[in-house]
């Protein structure tokens, strides 16, 4: 029987630039997706939760959203202020880069990063897509002298690669607890009614490409759970009438297959059968005006 003195646990915040594979990472590091995709900015806009619990061991990662530059509305000031709150109070940092490519965002978050008192894992993603991998050694490095102290370790988020490596060090980071933080079969600390508004809100950034800019939110407007079945009302809301006309398409077409795909995500996360009703409204200017933000949900 396991005695509390055998209990490790703690918080490990992934952070980094937009776009190097952060809510890729978390998905696969707790083997169920939870934070959603895609090849698009400001994709993640929440710390998400994830929670892995091994024999003796729970690791609660938190993913946040791209730290980035250049842009400063209300949206990216908050996904900002998240980012950097998250790695306040953890145990170790995860920052992940892509590859051996460098940017001035990277070069930002770095400098935040030589403020934490905590120890700092340096994630080099994307691992599959060097031809050699010798070519990182020049890269590991130039961040050794820059991050003295951190661990480097290369990894393929998406093909799994050297994640048993990285989930074994991060193990052995995890301080003694008298017990666990979240319950061991618990995987997220978010309710079901944000997983289904960030499951359309994927949809749509996958479904509109380049059509559509990240002016759009969703809002859960019923979420009422029966015995075999889930009733969901999801509002999109978009700041001018020709984003909703994109979102809503020819005859219908894009605002349906966002609702099928979305519908059949939700089945799979949920276990249960769903009824997904949605909308597209018109809300000018909502991304950059605080009070509208806040009454969004986007205020941690």
């Amino acid at each position: 029987m396991m005695s509390e003195a055998d209990v490790k646990a703690g918080y490990v915040a992934i952070v980094g630039r937009p776009n190097v594979g952060k809510s890729t990472l978390l998905n696969e590091l707790i083997e169920q997706k939870i934070s959603i995709t895609s090849r698009k900015r400001q994709t993640t806009r929440h710390n998400i939760v994830g929670i892995r619990t091994d024999d003796s061991t729970q690791i609660v990662f938190v993913d946040t959203p791209g730290m980035h530059q250049g842009q400063d509305s209300a949206i990216n000031r908050y996904m900002n202020r998240t980012a950097s709150s998250a790695m306040l109070d953890v145990d170790v940092v995860l920052f992940v880069l892509d590859k051996s490519q460098w940017h001035a965002e990277d070069e930002a978050v770095l400098k935040q990063l030589r403020e934490v008192r905590c120890p700092v894992v340096i994630v080099l993603n994307k691992l599959d897509q060097l031809d050699d991998p010798a070519e990182l050694l020049p890269h590991v490095a130039k961040l050794s002298q820059q991050l003295p102290g951190a661990d480097v370790v290369p990894v393929s988020a998406l093909k799994r690669d050297n994640l048993d490596t990285l989930l074994d060090l991060l193990r052995s980071k995890m301080p003694p607890t008298p017990s666990f933080i979240y319950s061991p079969d618990q995987v997220t600390d978010r309710s079901l009614r944000f997983m289904a508004a960030e499951i359309v809100r994927e949809k749509v950034i996958r479904l509109t490409g380049a059509e559509l800019p990240y002016a759009t939110t969703v809002e859960i407007e019923e979420f009422k759970e029966e015995p075999s079945l889930i009733r969901i009302s999801a509002l999109i809301l978009t700041e001018r009438e020709g984003q909703k006309r994109i979102l809503v398409g020819d005859k219908g077409e894009r605002i349906k297959q966002i609702g099928i795909e979305a519908r059949r995500d939700m089945e799979a996360l949920f276990d249960s059968k769903v009824m997904l009703n949605l909308w597209v409204k018109v809300k000018s200017g909502w991304s950059d005006d605080e009070r509208a933000l806040r009454s969004l949900g986007f205020d941690d």
